[in-house]
């Protein structure tokens, strides 16, 4: 059978196979990269640079008619200074810091469990896993189910554990359940992609460093904050940064549970943003927004990646 390679290349013509033998191995490497480049530029690079220029201006998308009027820093001035927004983003940060602090916090726990190998761990594995596999719309309808009052599995369990009538309460009504409902819903589908990560931090470790260990006489307590720990952090400190970054920009399972009510003790600034933009239709106020919160992000996250960077070298 032929090599193919060898049949394109005496297809090829004359010319051009000379010229190609004539190009170096750098330009023919930016000849497969260009394609990607280029799409990077179109899909990412573009729409932010046409949203910070949107960001100076009162541009509404419903009035594409309209003059365009440049208004400089107002945008901005207006965000900072409205304190609903700063409501909101704190809204947002106590559903990262929790979300995050029980994800971790179970996720390594699962992950420890796990790592010692028992009978029916590639089972339980599977079955912990199962949540992130789920597609948000799935988990948000089923979920909402069960919060229900009269029907709802949570209610009837709150009310078997503790007597309190199950109908008397909304876990996704007025009460101050809503923020922590949410909560639930995300550490129980976001927690199998913490442990698995952790997981994987686990099973790096050598056997011989807990050997050494054992010959020192070091206790399995003392093996835990000395050495599982500090090599697992860098693991950790991973998944905390993925999470973070996704559960930052938390939008389609609050919406489909809460819709951002009741009132606005799950609105968050991501919800937020989208009434602004295609409700309201303040299109250069809402690109100010996406800014504003981009920089957050991005700020953040580089300050966070150092630190990780930092954990690395030790």
């Amino acid at each position: 059978m032929p090599n193919p390679i060898d049949a394109a290349a005496r297809a090829t013509p004359d010319p051009l196979a000379r010229r190609i033998r004539g190009l170096s191995d750098r330009t023919i490497a930016w000849l497969f990269v260009a394609p990607t480049i280029f799409l990077l530029l179109a899909i990412n690079i573009f729409p932010l640079i046409w949203t910070v220029r949107l960001s100076f201006t009162n541009y509404r998308a419903n009035r594409p008619n309209e003059e365009v009027e440049f208004v400089g820093l107002r945008n901005y001035i207006r965000i900072l200074t409205d304190d609903g927004i700063w409501a909101n983003m704190q809204t947002t940060a106590h559903f990262l810091f929790w979300t995050l602090f029980f994800q971790v916090l179970i996720g390594f726990t699962l992950a420890w469990l796990i790592n010692r190998k028992f009978k029916g761990n590639d089972l339980l594995t599977t079955l912990i896993v199962l949540p992130m596999m789920l597609s948000p719309a799935v988990v948000g309808n089923f979920w909402t189910f069960l919060y229900q009052p009269q029907i709802g599995l949570v209610n009837y369990m709150v009310e078997l554990l503790t007597g309190t009538p199950a109908s008397s309460f909304s876990m996704l009504g007025p009460g101050g359940y809503a923020p922590w409902s949410i909560i639930i819903v995300d550490t129980w589908m976001w927690t199998p992609f913490v442990m698995l990560i952790c997981l994987a931090g686990l099973r790096s470790i050598p056997d011989y460093i807990y050997e050494a260990a054992e010959i020192d006489r070091a206790s399995k307590w003392r093996q835990f904050w000395t050495l599982t720990v500090p090599m697992v952090l860098p693991f950790l400190m991973l998944a905390v940064l993925f999470r973070g970054i996704e559960n930052f920009k938390m939008f389609d399972m609050v919406v489909l549970l809460t819709g951002g009510g009741p009132g606005n003790e799950t609105l968050l600034a991501s919800i937020d943003l989208k009434r602004e933009a295609f409700e309201k239709w303040r299109t250069g106020y809402s690109s100010a927004y996406a800014i504003i919160l981009f920089v957050t992000v991005f700020g953040l996250a580089s300050i966070y990646v150092k630190a990780l960077n930092k954990v690395k070298e030790r």
